[in-house]
């Protein structure tokens, strides 16, 4: 792999032809990089090669991060949901509204930045295995202590410290899954990934039906089911050590002036050089978030409370628009080495634009067909972000700054649901009688609908303003912040990323 390799953003648009140079280069001009952001947007036609073929590329090391952390994440999903898909009981339980219970929701999106912070940094200092399994272990105390609580107040006061627990998941399951994931392989493998997002979601709504309200302690069962399987995944985690990328990273920094002060020099190194670009990857998710929560939070309860939908034909819904995301997540990902990451998500979100009138206005059980292509369409853009955000992120805080990215996005979209179902209670429907209860009914699809619109929107403009750095390099011989950080090279005007002989890199 060449460390010498860069790509001149003026050249960019030119069929993203890398060029090479040794002479650092000036700070491309706000004004010189807008007037890029449409032209790089042509995709780079890098050759699809066979995904059967991709998937060989990795090595048994690498498939079993990459399933740890793939089962990390369905789990962090799982927990998630368990409060999405029992909505309605937790309301008959504690007495409360609906909107009542979708604050413990977003108390979790809140407090999960909280989460990514604390162990983003610890992951990055010291290691991806044991903040990884602390999680867990939380995971599973918290996750006991929501199916063992008895009043509205300590259910929002544990959903609250589960929030903190799961926001430091995600950083870390994308850096052990693709820090040592080949090149050719990432799109593929980032969509795989983003994808336990969704089969966690199957897997909530698979067991809800299954546990909750079928014993005498109604969804109760369903939270102490969510605590039982972290176990299985820590045991797995245990047998596993720490990425080539890490070790590497941790053996140069030992090298210099030792691992913590080398560790607090790179984290200044980023900042000073990455704080714009930082503050842009915050923006561009809460985007993200307010996609996924934004079509998904609110959606069993209009399907159940609008449309009437039963049990079953909620569950069947739910299990068609999740099976639709994980095809999309993966099929995006993987098409994004040859479209290139920023124009995946655009296409895409157009795409997804296009299917919410029926998505929201379709009353009858067919309207699984329009939820499939949804969220085909949510987690096909979803799909690109683990490496998307891997390959903009600083090499010595890549845990820290996914996963706090990511989470900070979450803060900002943290209101979705309850946003969502205040604006559908100003629509009301005709109330109907259930065991002599009267049940008022509310036009939420419309909500939604006009909801995600503008979302979408969002999405597609940030992106078109954004840089991409499809191919950087991630081992630590090729990062410029660390060799800034140990004092070997550096200055204000250094200001290329390397990538790998044939990636794509842009200069921001």
């Amino acid at each position: 792999m060449s460390h010498d390799k860069y790509e001149r953003s003026s050249d960019y648009s030119d069929h993203h032809d890398a060029q090479q140079s040794n002479a650092p280069a000036q700070r491309m001009s706000a004004g010189r990089y807008l007037a890029t952001r449409f032209s790089t947007l042509k995709p780079p036609m890098d050759r699809l090669e066979n995904p059967i073929t991709l998937l060989g590329l990795l090595n048994f090391k690498q498939w079993m991060f990459f399933l740890v952390a793939f089962l990390g994440w369905t789990w962090d999903a799982f927990d998630f949901f368990t409060v999405s898909l029992t909505i309605s009981e937790l309301a008959e339980t504690f007495d409360k509204s609906n909107k009542d219970i979708t604050w413990g929701i977003t108390l979790v999106l809140m407090l999960r930045s909280v989460g990514a912070i604390i162990f983003g940094l610890a992951a990055d200092r010291y290691g991806r295995k044991w903040p990884f399994i602390v999680n867990l272990i939380l995971f599973i105390v918290l996750e006991l202590g929501t199916g063992f609580t008895y009043s509205y107040e300590s259910f929002l006061g544990v959903r609250a410290l589960y929030g903190i627990a799961m926001g430091g998941l995600y950083g870390n399951a994308a850096a052990t899954a693709l820090e040592d994931c080949p090149e050719r392989a990432r799109g593929i493998i980032s969509g795989m990934l983003q994808q336990g997002y969704a089969f966690g979601y199957l897997l909530a709504t698979a067991f809800a039906r299954g546990l909750v309200d079928t014993t005498p302690h109604g969804w109760r069962p369903l939270y102490w089911f969510g605590a039982a399987v972290p176990v299985l995944i820590i045991g797995f985690r245990l047998c596993l050590g720490e990425t080539d990328a890490y070790t590497e990273r941790q053996r140069l920094r030992k090298e210099n002036a030792g691992v913590g002060k080398t560790f607090v020099a790179e984290g200044k190194v980023a900042l000073k050089r990455h704080w714009l670009l930082l503050t842009y990857m915050v923006l561009l998710m809460a985007g993200f978030n307010f996609m996924s929560h934004g079509s998904q939070d609110l959606y069993p309860t209009m399907l159940e409370n609008q449309y009437l939908f039963s049990s079953n034909a909620v569950t069947v819904t739910q299990v068609v628009a999740n099976l639709g995301a994980m095809t999309g997540g993966v099929f995006v990902g993987y098409l994004s080495h040859k479209l290139g990451r920023r124009f995946s998500i655009i296409y895409i979100s157009i795409v997804g634009g296009a299917l919410l009138y029926p998505y929201s206005f379709v009353g009858s059980e067919k309207v699984a067909a329009a939820a499939f292509f949804e969220q085909f369409c949510v987690q096909g853009a979803w799909g690109v972000i683990p490496i998307h955000l891997m390959e903009l992120s600083p090499g010595g805080y890549r845990t820290f700054v996914v996963g706090t990215s990511y989470q900070l996005g979450n803060l900002v979209s943290s209101a979705s649901s309850t946003i969502e179902a205040t604006i559908g209670e100003r629509f009301p429907l005709p109330s109907i009688q259930e065991n002599g209860e009267t049940i008022a009914r509310y036009q939420y699809g419309r909500v939604i609908c006009i909801f995600m619109a503008c979302v979408y929107a969002y999405v597609i403009v940030l992106t078109i303003l954004g840089p991409e750095y499809k191919g950087r390099s991630m081992e630590a011989a090729d990062d410029e912040d660390l060799q800034e950080a140990r004092g070997l090279r550096g200055g204000p005007n250094d200001q290329y990323h390397s990538g790998s002989d044939d990636g794509k890199v842009e200069k921001v």
